[in-house]
């Protein structure tokens, strides 16, 4: 018999987006799922609509308590033995949770899988096909396929570095052994410190090209904005300073803080975007001086 896959969402005023994922999912999928709708503080009543336009769905009522927040909500009422975190701005156009389950159930020590990613409006072009690993100071690392046309060799799957924090899948036994998402961040690096626990419990994670999303990006934290600045900044800090150890530890955040930082704010002042120079320096200093880990 097949177990339920539990997909958690999270919405925060993205009702079409939320509507238009729900739609893709009752039109294509057969496995069996049920969806969890996270309203996270929309500005209007969003979470009632929903659940008044799908009366199946739950939909969970949440002060905006940022992505891990928002969905360790969710988990609250998830019923699956298998959790699907899925952004809400993202669609599916075939059947895609048995592929990320099989996976999952090949191995006990498999402990996560995200499917391939590719741009909804450009439905030939790769997102994400695995991650590579984190530089141990520098915490550079990068999207394999990013950005290239879909070709036969990111059809295999992988083990990756990473976890994809727009689609990914966790057993239920996993979750209860290490954890839910910490919600130190609020927004960004979640996926990546996650990810970092599973490794270090033992667990592989690995990248399903035989399940595909289509993702329209984030509508929440838009590029090139003081907000998304902030909160990557004070991100790559908090991972630092939460998943690397002894001396490799310090040198990455002074890495960070000394070089990586004043590099991006120096950039976007001579660019006149002082709103994003504040917002990178602020978020640092925010990173290096939060106690709570």
């Amino acid at each position: 018999m097949n177990k339920l896959v539990s997909i958690i969402t999270v919405n925060y005023n993205g009702l079409a987006d939320t509507c238009e994922m729900i739609d893709s999912f009752r039109k294509y999928e057969t496995y069996p799922y049920e969806i969890i709708v996270v309203d996270n503080g929309s500005y209007t009543p969003e979470g009632e609509e929903i659940k008044k336009r799908y009366p199946e769905i739950k939909v969970v009522q949440n002060t905006n308590t940022g992505f891990a927040g928002g969905n360790n909500a969710g988990l609250k009422v998830a019923q699956g033995e298998y959790l699907f975190f899925l952004n809400n701005d993202t669609l599916i156009q075939k059947p895609m949770l048995e592929a990320l389950v099989r996976r999952l159930e090949a191995d006990k020590m498999n402990g996560g899988v995200s499917p391939m990613l590719k741009y909804s409006y450009a439905p030939d072009t790769l997102q994400y096909a695995g991650f590579t690993p984190f530089s141990p100071i520098t915490l550079r690392n990068a999207s394999i396929g990013f950005n290239e046309k879909d070709q036969p060799q990111y059809r295999m799957a992988r083990e990756t570095a990473s976890l994809h924090g727009a689609a990914m899948m966790v057993p239920r036994h996993v979750l209860q052994q290490i954890g839910p998402m910490t919600e130190v961040y609020f927004l960004f690096y979640e996926e990546f410190d996650w990810s970092a626990r599973m490794h270090r419990a033992g667990y592989k994670l690995w990248y399903e090209p035989a399940a595909v999303v289509y993702h329209k990006e984030s509508m929440t934290a838009r590029k090139g904005t003081p907000l998304r600045e902030f909160y990557l900044s004070r991100a790559r800090i908090l991972y630092a300073r939460r998943n690397i150890s002894g001396g490799k530890k310090i040198l990455s955040c002074l890495y960070l803080s000394l070089i990586a930082a004043p590099k991006k704010a120096v950039m976007y002042l001579l660019h006149g975007k002082c709103r994003l120079t504040i917002s990178v320096l602020h978020g640092t200093l925010q990173g290096l001086i939060t106690s709570k880990l």
